[in-house]
């Protein structure tokens, strides 16, 4: 008797004829398929899984937007603004070459050079006036309102801690006795510092450190009202966040003129 593979079916014709010469059938199970019988079906995806596939996508692109962001903030301001800041420089010694005391940049009024050798034999950061984003990242601002350089009052100056070529980076590294030179290109200024960079923290709503004789109203760090037993006419302050990162508050330093050199003094 031979025997024969075939499909899965009824029983019916199972077998042809009797005895020798009889072929006996068996039956081939047909494995689960497409109907083609040799390949598996794939599961459909859910629509969960899409979702989620695409939403990792989202949230890894996000998060690869963010450290970019950062990384220009702390690193790209930085050299975009120290480069313009050697160019406002470059323009005001140029400018005062041609006897402007003033001269116009492509970032704002530059009118002197701010040289602070606690923070460096090479400090020299450039002053624009005013205190707008273009000012301060290309510089240190002259605000508003206030004292010219030298001038009786009180001549303030704000700069970036962090960021924007960080011309205050090491503000909590003042100390009262440092020295504080404004180049004009009238004179220089010689300032010395009656407070700290870590002394006095104020928000910045409180603007009585603008005034032409600041007086704290809460009593704390304020400008002497006499030096030597004069009084205390010629003032500068210096301010700045009072934190790395974004703050509200900031961080004054105050100090008075001791010298004025003339430029063609010899």
């Amino acid at each position: 008797m031979s025997q024969v593979d075939a499909p899965d079916g009824p029983d019916e014709g199972a077998t042809s004829g009797e005895g020798e010469g009889t072929v006996r059938v068996r039956r081939r199970r047909q494995r689960p398929g497409n109907g083609s019988g040799s390949t598996t079906a794939k599961p459909p995806v859910s629509t969960g899984r899409r979702v989620s596939f695409w939403l990792g996508c989202g949230l890894i692109a996000a998060g690869l937007a963010v450290l970019a962001w950062v990384a220009w903030q702390f690193w790209g301001t930085n050299w975009v603004s120290e480069r313009r800041q050697g160019e406002v420089a470059s323009s005001l010694r140029d400018g005062w070459a041609d006897g402007q005391d003033v001269v116009r940049t492509d970032f704002g009024n530059a009118s002197a050079i701010l040289v602070i050798p606690r923070f460096g034999k090479d400090y020299e950061v450039p002053v624009l006036e005013g205190s707008s984003d273009e000012v301060l990242a290309a510089g240190v601002g002259h605000m508003e309102n206030t004292a010219d350089a030298g001038a009786e009052g009180n001549y303030v100056l704000a700069g970036h801690r962090v960021t924007h070529g960080e011309p205050f980076a090491d503000f909590p590294k003042l100390e009262p006795g440092d020295e504080i030179f404004v180049m004009t290109r009238a004179a220089t200024y010689t300032y010395v510092l009656d407070s700290g960079g870590e002394d006095l923290i104020i928000p910045f709503t409180k603007t009585w450190v603008l005034d032409p004789k600041p007086v704290n109203p809460d009593g704390g760090t304020q400008p002497p009202d006499t030096i030597d037993g004069d009084p205390n006419t010629h003032i500068i302050t210096l301010l700045t966040c009072s934190e790395i990162f974004h703050t509200d508050n900031r961080s004054v330093a105050f100090g008075h003129l001791v010298e004025s050199v003339p430029t063609n003094a010899s």
